[in-house]
This record gives structure tokens, C-alpha cells and sequence, in this order.
């Protein structure tokens, strides 16, 4: 399968536990590699024969700058299943939310989540199992 990787988008959030990571914000970033049939783009040379990469930003946009939530698991999960359900020529999807400045008094790079989610036969977002 191809694959098609967007990598380090950046969007301002609210999504966090603390109260003050809800009225503060922070930059969150959001790598995704979808898995699909890249041939009939590369042969045709035609837009509409693949995923316009531009709109799937501006779909991932739309949920991380959007209504907060709690986890960054609850993040990665409604992107993944959004691109999903969106796009139904990508058959998986790998999803990483990487908030990099976690309210603690730690030094590190941050914390990041990854999954993978993967249509079903019956078209259901399913995990991927290793």
C-alpha cells in the first residue's frame, strides 16, 4: 500500500486536564501517514484521482484548533476516525498528537501519542492489532 505523509503540522489548542491549559492553549503537533492506492493519481496526473493533502490539513485544522478536549489520546482518536470517514480511499491511518509543552515541572520534548486505525470490512473504523 502507499502511503501519503503529512508531517509536524502545527495549530494553537486548548485541550488539556489543567484548567489552565484549557484558557491558556499551546501549540499542538499532528503527524499523520494514511495508507491508499496512489496509482491512479501518479498515471493520471489528476487531483481528483488522490487525496488533496490541503484539505486533509484543513480537516485536522478544524478538530485540533476546535472544541477541547481532555486527552491528546481523545485528539488523535477523532482525527483518526475523521480522515477516515472523510476519505474512503485511505484504508489506514497512523495518527501522532504531540503536545510539546506538557504543564510539568520536567524537562523533555514533550509527550506524544500515536495510533493507527484502519477500515474495517463492514467499513467500521477499527485499531490496528501488531
Amino acid at each position: 500500500m502507499d502511503r501519503m505523509l503529512l508531517k509536524k503540522m502545527v495549530f494553537f489548542g486548548y485541550h488539556g486536564v489543567i484548567p489552565e491549559e484549557n484558557r491558556l492553549g499551546q501549540k499542538y503537533a499532528v503527524d499523520l501517514d494514511m495508507r491508499l492506492n496512489l496509482r491512479p493519481a501518479g498515471h493520471s496526473d489528476d487531483v481528483n484521482d488522490t487525496v488533496n493533502y490541503a484539505d486533509v490539513h484543513t480537516l485536522v485544522k478544524q478538530i485540533v484548533e476546535g472544541p477541547a478536549v481532555k486527552l491528546i489520546e481523545t485528539l488523535a482518536e477523532k482525527i483518526a476516525s475523521s480522515v477516515l470517514g472523510t476519505y474512503t480511499s485511505i484504508i489506514e491511518v497512523t495518527v501522532s498528537v504531540t503536545k510539546p509543552n506538557p504543564p510539568f515541572d520536567i524537562t523533555f520534548d514533550g509527550v506524544t501519542v500515536e495510533l493507527r486505525r484502519r477500515r474495517g470490512p463492514d467499513g467500521a473504523v477499527v485499531a490496528v492489532e501488531d
